[in-house]
């Protein structure tokens, strides 16, 4: 890679660097190369990106250019900006991430969406939530920070997964209404502490072979076990409709993000587990069919 310095005075303006940078990131096909330079260059200066409209006349000094630098150096080879910023909003609140956790997309927010449908404010009982495969936290921590008036459980196989999500509970002020611990799906859930009214999950759902087509920014640097479905991309999503009514309360909800295509593979797997009242299904902002909200019957 060519060194991001261009032949410029050797005084750098803020618009200045945001020029520049919008026009390299562009030759490397990187995605909307202005708004990704004045977001990096925004952190450097510990501001806003209106702030630095009104500051373009303002020379940058010697480490901040230098900072800014290596962040250009870094996203040009397709580092996601979370991991080069070490956070992202998700709902209107920053997350800590790092390389060890999927970044959280928009997506996601629907699922979060659906599961405070299901969890009301005014309620005669604390409900008991699960989230299988936290990751960063994104989802339980929302909703405890919407619903602090349950009890929640996180569980990740990945230790290094649980302690960002820590982390993130902690500085959302929630970490005490949570109790996070190590496990691969209900492996560490013990047979007493079922009875959860609500199960929710963001699993794996690409299938195997589809990975290697992936953006550079996700195949090649967010984890692989939060990506990989396996061979059809349902192997986790099959396991979890299949187990989750051993663990649910009678009429408690499993709540999934699932693949854009998956919907009638999921009411399938739904039939075949006997346990559920019919599938039903939230669209996300494209359109298309993104999270199953199942229902445990009665019996």
């Amino acid at each position: 890679m060519s060194n991001p310095s261009p032949r410029k005075p050797p005084t750098w303006t803020v618009l200045d660097a945001l020029q520049w940078t919008a026009g390299y990131f562009d030759t490397h096909g990187i995605d909307s190369p202005r708004l990704t330079a004045e977001i990096l260059l925004a952190a450097v200066m510990q501001t806003t990106r209106i702030d630095l409209y009104m500051r373009h006349d303002q020379p940058l000094a010697g480490e901040e250019l230098a900072a800014f630098r290596e962040m250009i150096r870094r996203r040009v080879r397709h580092e996601p900006v979370a991991y080069i910023l070490g956070e992202k909003e998700f709902l209107g609140c920053s997350f800590t991430i790092t390389p060890d956790v999927l970044i959280p997309r928009p997506e996601t927010e629907h699922l979060v969406e659906a599961a405070l449908e299901r969890l009301p404010e005014n309620q005669d009982r604390s409900r008991r939530v699960l989230d299988l495969g936290t990751g960063s936290g994104a989802i339980i921590v929302c909703l405890a920070a919407k619903r602090p008036g349950n009890r929640y459980f996180a569980m990740d196989r990945s230790f290094s997964a649980l302690q960002v999500a820590r982390k993130n509970a902690a500085a959302h002020g929630v970490a005490h209404l949570i109790d996070f611990f190590t496990g691969n799906w209900f492996s560490a859930v013990r047979d007493a502490e079922a009875g959860f009214d609500m199960i929710v999950s963001n699993p794996p759902y690409i299938p195997s072979a589809q990975l290697g087509g992936l953006q550079p920014e996700v195949g090649q640097y967010e984890p692989r076990m939060a990506l990989d479905g396996a061979d059809d991309g349902l192997s986790a999503i099959a396991q979890l409709v299949a187990r989750a009514p051993a663990y649910l309360a009678a009429r408690g909800f499993l709540l999934m993000e699932i693949g854009w295509d998956q919907k009638s593979a999921v009411e399938k797997l739904c039939l075949e587990a006997g346990a559920y009242e019919p599938a039903r299904f939230v669209r996300d902002y494209g359109g298309h069919d993104r999270v199953a909200v199942l229902q445990k019957k009665s019996g």
